[in-house]
């Protein structure tokens, strides 16, 4: 069995539980994991989708400033 190296636009949608519509965004704005346009569709890769979402990864969104008595 081959393992799948290349989502469609919708495919990585369903991945990541959103509209396609916000990756067309997306790509328009600069945002988002790097792409390919092959033969007209856009195309991601694995690697690519992998990298961006350790981009995105939050260990926390609290700053803890220290008390001052």
């Amino acid at each position: 069995m081959h393992d799948k190296i290349c989502f469609t636009q919708k495919e990585l949608a369903r991945r990541w539980t959103l509209s396609h519509r916000t990756l067309e965004r997306w790509r328009w704005e600069g945002k988002g994991p790097a792409f390919m346009k092959i033969g007209g569709r856009v195309v991601y890769r694995l690697e690519d989708i992998l990298n961006h979402e350790k981009e995105q990864l939050q260990l926390s969104n609290c700053i803890r400033t220290p008390r001052v008595s």
